[in-house]
């Protein structure tokens, strides 16, 4: 299963890829607003988007890329790593 993550804290990163590969997720992260964001999120299984530390750009691009490409994307305030493997839990 792959996984994007959109959001979060960089310092968190590679938590957040250590959780998934716990799940046998390969991951994506992005903490930070890059150019050509919707290229770079390809078609993954789960999009998981971490609402509070993230620009409005970046949470209307994977809102777009979620329901063109039929996406599951679950959203999240909390940006903490139990709250990646509770999403992680129910989703798998």
């Amino acid at each position: 299963m792959s996984v994007v993550i959109i959001g979060g804290h960089c310092r968190m990163e590679c938590q957040y890829k250590s959780i998934c590969k716990e799940y046998s997720c390969k991951a994506k992260v992005y903490t930070q607003p890059s150019k050509n964001l919707e290229c770079q999120i390809g078609s993954p299984d789960l999009i998981v988007l971490f609402t509070k530390p993230v620009s409005h750009e970046m949470v209307k691009i994977a809102k777009k890329k979620a329901q063109c490409g039929d996406i599951k994307l679950v959203q999240s305030h909390c940006s903490s790593g139990s709250a990646l493997r509770n999403i992680l839990e129910q989703t798998l």
